[in-house]
């Protein structure tokens, strides 16, 4: 049967071939190949947040767990959301006005950018970053324009990955509109320092900027180091939208929860385009997470040994930190300790018994040498990484920074073990 229908999507749907995170999760499942790649726990969940969604869903005359909840979140869930976070950020946030639940952190980062930006809107954002910062803007017809972080030449440390704040600054125009930090760092493992803020802080000012500060790691720190939450700045609650999410706090990202905080007048036209679109989120696992909060905002304040998120968590990501690290060291792979996150970026260029990957490899394309490693890792080491190109936006930048991978080492023993008999053949 033939057809002549054929219609053009909509133009702001773009490039509809698949991401290279399609690509590369289709081929990590086809390889059978141990998965660093995706950015997920793949041991059990803390038992004592699966315990209390078991015993919510054991009690099926509650209507608060199992029928609509308030559209903007669940009341109990803003209600402790408000709690933690007039803690951190020092200012009262109101649970009913300054909290709005998403799907997920990718659902709050989209309304953000559908809720200010208009077409021609300028956005900065700082690279490397994670890849759905870019289409998001541009599907609410914005523009976004790329900051290099540089990093030095044998660098040991994420932290040693750097904004140069006079490019930043000349980057902003009279159409720029908002910029974007993600704190701690994806992919990278840079945890921001004060001074690195307050910078991001005063051009905020200058140039009358909203700030979307993604913070999705925010528990994810090394216990000597301070995590700084953008907003709790003098002066930047009131122009910040603060992402979170509930699947990174408590390991659990199949829940597909998360939250936007921002002043009431920030997160207003957020509201208007969530009650049109998913209008509620799911009304159980609302309920769990915000039970969980709960649960551990006694310990977590008082620092407890009892704490999953002040003591539990930061002692098992530095376990799995450490021994990543070595790994990578073992097979001749050049790791960049993080400081925070569950992911690692390592130049793989000095490690043996690899080929030679240049934009010469394929002779019918121009992809960037971290890219065709990653295939080739994948498909013959049945190892799943992911290229670092990935988190840049143009071919320039990708071309120039493609001497690395990103890592997920926040995984159970069994797969660390697993990929360290793969990573253990390069360094024989």
């Amino acid at each position: 049967m033939t057809t002549s229908f054929n219609p053009i999507p909509a133009e702001r749907v773009g490039d509809q071939s698949p991401s290279i995170w399609v690509e590369l999760t289709a081929l990590a499942a086809e390889s059978r190949a141990v998965n660093l790649g995706q950015g997920f726990p793949d041991g059990p969940a803390p038992k004592f947040v699966t315990e209390i969604l078991k015993k919510i869903s054991k009690k099926p005359g509650l209507v608060e767990a199992h029928q609509y909840t308030r559209g903007f979140g669940h009341p109990k869930l803003v209600e402790m959301l408000s709690k933690w976070y007039t803690t951190f950020y020092k200012v009262n946030v109101n649970a009913l006005e300054d909290i709005l639940i998403t799907v997920g952190a990718y659902h709050a980062l989209y309304y953000a950018f559908q809720a200010w930006i208009n077409k021609g809107d300028e956005v900065i954002v700082i690279e490397p970053a994670f890849d759905c910062y870019g289409p998001q803007i541009r599907f609410a017809g914005g523009i976004p324009v790329p900051v290099l972080m540089q990093l030095r030449e044998r660098a040991e440390t994420a932290a040693e990955f750097k904004i140069n704040f006079t490019e930043l600054e000349e980057k902003i125009s009279e159409k720029t509109k908002m910029i974007v930090i993600n704190n701690p760092h994806n992919p990278t493992g840079k945890l921001f320092t004060l001074s690195e803020l307050e910078s991001i802080a005063e051009l905020a000012k200058k140039y009358n900027l909203i700030v979307v500060a993604d913070e999705v790691y925010e528990f994810h720190v090394e216990k000597h180091l301070d995590m700084i939450r953008f907003a709790s700045l003098p002066g930047m609650f009131e122009r910040t939208i603060s992402i979170g999410s509930a699947g990174k706090v408590f390991s659990v990202t199949g829940w597909k929860l998360g939250w936007a905080i921002a002043p009431k007048n920030l997160l207003a036209p957020l509201k208007t385009i969530h009650q049109n679109c998913a209008y509620t989120c799911s009304t159980p696992t609302q309920l769990a997470v915000a039970k969980a909060f709960a649960y551990e905002f006694p310990k977590y304040f008082n620092n407890s040994k009892k704490s999953y998120l002040a003591y539990k968590l930061p002692k098992e990501i530095a376990v799995k930190r450490a021994k990543l690290a070595e790994m990578l060291a073992t097979a001749q792979f050049s790791p960049i300790m993080p400081e925070a996150g569950f992911f690692m970026v390592a130049d793989y260029t000095n490690a043996k018994n690899i080929p030679i990957f240049t934009k010469s490899s394929q002779k019918e394309s121009d992809d960037p040498a971290d890219l065709l490693f990653t295939r080739w890792l994948c498909r013959e080491k049945k190892l799943a990484v992911i290229p670092l190109t990935a988190f840049f936006s143009t071919p320039e930048m990708k071309h120039s920074n493609s001497s690395m991978v990103r890592i997920c080492f926040f995984k159970k023993g069994e797969t660390l073990d697993n990929a360290k008999k793969i990573l253990d053949m390069f360094a024989q």
